[in-house]
């Protein structure tokens, strides 16, 4: 195989995307920065049994936006999606376990 046949091979599974702009990056930086900063007010705040389960869709809002935007998982295939979901679903299954067994079990 030559260096013409290779350099064929690599263009023809590349799939081309259009690359965010800077200002899209700098418009998700600040929605998270809103959203970091909703989450550091909720801890202040007395909201009772609402404050976990808010704090949890908080971040997975926010897992989701880097994952998407900064790891660039828009643009790759759908096993990669699929495996980010399971991770975020077993951090979440994770945590929620042993926040009960603090709350309940002590």
């Amino acid at each position: 195989m030559t260096t013409t046949d290779i350099s064929e091979a690599v263009d023809s599974t590349e799939v081309e995307h259009e690359h965010p702009s800077d200002w899209q990056y700098i418009k998700i930086a600040l929605i998270l920065a809103v959203i970091t900063g909703f989450e550091v007010a909720a801890s202040y705040v007395s909201l009772g049994d609402v404050l976990v389960p808010l704090l949890l869709g908080m971040m997975a809002v926010k897992f989701w936006l880097v994952i998407t935007w900064f790891m660039h998982l828009r643009f790759d295939g759908k096993i990669f999606k699929q495996l980010f979901i399971a991770g975020l679903v077993l951090a979440v299954a994770v945590y929620t376990i042993t926040l009960s067994a603090f709350e309940f079990w002590a």
